[in-house]
């Protein structure tokens, strides 16, 4: 799917009348676009309906008393004849639908992202504004916008509405981002709203980012209003939230760690778009939530007073729009491939252009693939750097479901003070302690959990006034083996000397197809072997086009000295000049990398980049989602990959073994001179499990008291750590670890080396962190090495 415009994301995806219905968004057109709505039959075939108005629309419902599918701004009927809502006569950014408060039979209200509200007449289709759009008649965002003497404004805070939905007596839109120029750079600036109108006046229940509202009923509407539950999941800087309302009491809030951060931004755009959806059938309901790079089992009777059930399934690297059940599979609509790229800039991609037209696919999969992806492993904060009252109560922190479980805590406060864990064993809101910890003012700890120590729900309090930061960190099994699964045959090792390699470039203007400037290097020398494209049938053909191959070279080139490659670990510093260090994989990797030989990073998922390191893929959050302080490691392997990028929604890779045969996931073209590997961005999961080896400092001259540079610790298996000096005397060195990404150091431990001598630690198969450094006591010469298995 295609459009004109700087995205096209899939806004949503229905199965109604013996069809799946689709439709694409561009990134802010209130207004006409060319994107589609879709109509695919049982047996794949797409049909682009003429009826199509475009837009950034993600709304859907299904109002079951008209029988009639509502998605974006069209109506469609069992007969799967279409009726459209002009936007010059319903303006906006359409982003939810919800059941009507007061005739649900025959109106239902639909929500923009700039906070417009109607109410629709089901079977005219006319409406009733209720609150005007705040975007112009150029469609931009105005801050005071031009009323008549009948228009008025919502007028909430945050901004790009997300979600909307209806029970209780009232209607909740939420939002997750902040207009404003501090909030494309501080990812921790506060944004975001949950609102909700009960007919008459609006009520802020919560200002943080918020998502997805839906309830038991999804998108035909609760079947009890008055009663059945509102969820609502969002996030803000420490954790994701989720929310649950009840008719009586109001909202409770919870929070879960996160599997990724490349969905965080104070101004709302890097989450698209997550949502609960029942995916299972008519006898046998099965919820599946997304949120931030990870698929959650919700529980259908999920409430306040019965909050258990909530699980990790396992961690995704795509970025999911819609999600349904349809013709016994599960089906993802994704975000695959941005023109525009937007803030996701850094000078490790050098001056690469992005794709030269948005496109995006649906990935048609198994029900348990949600299981079988990556490693569930998941951190968050109930408090960071927060002034806490004495026996103040944190909110519940998700706690089952993960084998392995640890806290950091810290005391920032100027007095002792003991810090008190509670579980809810069983979600139904009755506590009981399970541990203690006593902190000095300024310390810090780190806290273990047993197999033994069970519960849905885990909180803290603080005995005393304090500065508190608690982080909950989580750990799966990493059953993953070191060598790449068999999909992975053809693509070269690192250690080949010859190998077809490209420069790959998504075309423009309508051509769609993906662009290689393909290349030969053999025994390290490179060279050009012509020009060929990649067609929507997987034909990989010769072209005579010195212009698009001269584009390519030019705005495709592997940028020089993007990463520094020492002999101790990766050096990078970021656009902020802030300084990480990563693991090291096969020496090759060096040379390889030095000649420009590999690239580095690339966007292949909207608005996150993909780094290849030294032999390991990373996903990396934008800088305005605090970039490598939040890098996650997908997999470790050995190949030789020269380049990378998206195209209809796969992965495609050059670097290929000169003797690989066609198959599968080789395209190899008819004169043999090109060649490429087709998959999915989530198939790097089975490359291989994280490995590597370095540290900050390698008989490096280090300052007594001048901690070393990060280096990362997080999502590996089995660590270990030796610690050496060259000093006469005995050296003290501190052990830190940084938790977060943007929390503060905590110490680990403290170790004495003798002279001569070596520490040798292996941590805990609960240890998780993210980050790790290293004091010493003394000026010398000294050795942090850290292997990971």
């Amino acid at each position: 799917m295609y459009n004109s415009q700087g995205e096209c994301g899939t806004g949503a995806i229905v199965p109604w009348a013996d069809r799946l219905w689709v439709i694409t968004y561009a990134p802010h057109w209130p207004v006409y676009t060319d994107d589609k709505l879709y109509e695919i039959t049982p047996d794949l075939q797409q049909i682009v309906r003429e009826e199509s108005l475009g837009g950034t629309p993600a709304n859907r419902m299904i109002h079951k008393e008209s029988q009639q599918l509502f998605i974006g701004p069209y109506a469609v009927d069992t007969a799967r004849n279409v009726r459209a809502i002009p936007y010059t006569d319903m303006p906006g950014r359409h982003t939810g639908n919800a059941r009507h408060l007061t005739d649900p039979e025959n109106k239902i209200y639909y929500g923009t992202m700039e906070e417009g509200f109607y109410e629709v007449d089901v079977k005219t289709l006319e409406h009733n504004e209720l609150y005007k759009d705040r975007n112009n008649e150029k469609g931009r965002i105005a801050q005071h916008p031009k009323l008549n003497a009948n228009q008025k404004l919502a007028d909430l805070p945050g901004a790009h509405g997300k979600g909307l939905y209806s029970g209780q007596g009232v209607m909740v839109f939420s939002n997750n981002g902040e207009a404003g120029k501090k909030a494309k750079t501080d990812f921790d600036t506060e944004a975001g709203v949950l609102a909700e109108w009960d007919g008459k006046d609006w009520k802020v229940a919560r200002r943080n980012q918020f998502v997805e509202v839906t309830g038991p009923g999804g998108i035909y509407g609760n079947k009890n209003p008055e009663t059945d539950p509102i969820w609502a999941t969002g996030f803000d800087y420490k954790s994701i939230i989720l929310g649950v309302r009840n008719a009586t009491t109001g909202w409770d809030f919870y929070r879960l760690p996160k599997a990724s951060h490349s969905y965080d931004g104070a101004h709302g755009w890097n989450t698209e778009w997550p949502r609960i959806r029942n995916v299972g059938t008519t006898e046998k309901s099965d919820y599946l939530m997304t949120m931030h790079g990870m698929f959650w089992k919700f529980p259908e009777t999920f409430t306040a007073k019965n909050s258990a059930g909530i699980r990790p399934r396992s961690a995704y690297l795509k970025v999911i729009g819609d999600f349904t059940r349809w013709n016994d599979q599960l089906v993802f609509g994704c975000d695959d491939s941005a023109q525009k790229e937007f803030l996701n800039k850094r000078k490790q991609k050098g001056n690469i252009e992005g794709p030269g037209q948005s496109n995006s696919n649906l990935w048609f999969t198994s029900f348990d693939k949600p299981d079988q992806l990556g490693p569930n492993t998941a951190s968050g904060s109930v408090w960071l750097n927060d002034k806490v009252a004495a026996n103040e109560t944190s909110e519940p922190m998700l706690f089952a479901g993960w084998p392995k479980r640890m806290a950091w805590i810290q005391n920032g406060g100027a007095s002792d003070t003991k810090f008190v864990f509670e579980v809810d064993k069983m979600g139904n809101q009755n506590w009981d302690e399970i541990k203690t910890v006593a902190l000095k003012a300024g310390a810090s700890a780190n806290v273990e959990f047993t197999s033994e120590e069970k519960g849905e729900w885990i909180r803290v309090r603080s005995t005393s006034k304090t500065v508190a930061t608690v982080s909950f960190n989580y750990s799966d099994i990493d059953e993953r083996q070191n060598q790449a699964a068999a999909m992975f045959n053809g693509l070269a090792k690192v250690e080949e000397a010859n190998v077809m390699g490209g420069l790959l470039y998504g075309l423009g203007d309508n051509r769609r197809a993906l662009g290689v400037s393909s290349k030969t290097f053999e025994n390290g020398v490179e060279k050009e072997t012509g020009y060929y494209e990649l067609d929507d049938a997987f034909n990989l053909v010769k072209k005579e086009d010195v212009k698009t191959n001269t584009f390519i070279n030019e705005k495709f080139a592997i940028p020089e000295n993007a990463v520094d490659i020492q002999e101790s670990s990766v050096l990078i510093v970021d656009d902020r000049d802030r300084r990480w260090r990563l693991p090291l994989g096969s020496e090759l990797y060096e040379g390889l990398t030095n000649q420009a030989q590999l690239r580095i990073c690339r966007e292949v998922a909207t608005e996150r980049d993909l780094l290849s390191c030294s032999g390991t893929f990373y996903e990396l959050p934008a800088e305005n989602a605090d970039g490598f302080a939040k890098i996650r490691p997908i997999s470790s392997h050995h190949f030789r990959i020269h380049d990378y990028a998206s195209y209809r929604g796969m992965l495609v890779m050059t670097g290929i073994d000169t003797d690989a045969k066609a198959g599968e996931h080789i395209v190899r073209s008819d004169d043999g001179k090109a060649a490429l590997w087709l998959g999915a961005i989530d198939d790097l999961w089975t490359l291989g499990k994280p490995v590597g080896r370095g540290g900050p400092w390698k008989n490096t001259a280090v300052k007594a008291s001048v901690p070393s540079d990060a280096y990362l610790i997080g999502f590996y298996d089995k660590r270990s750590l030796s610690l050496s000096h060259d000093s006469e005397e005995t050296v003290t060195f501190k052990i830190e670890v940084e938790p977060i990404g943007h929390g503060p150091w905590m110490n680990y431990k403290e170790v004495q080396v003798k002279p001569g001598e070596t520490f040798e630690y292996e941590f805990p198969t609960s240890f998780q962190a993210r980050w790790i450094r290293f004091v010493s006591d003394k000026d010398c010469s000294a050795t942090a090495w850290l292997v990971y298995q």
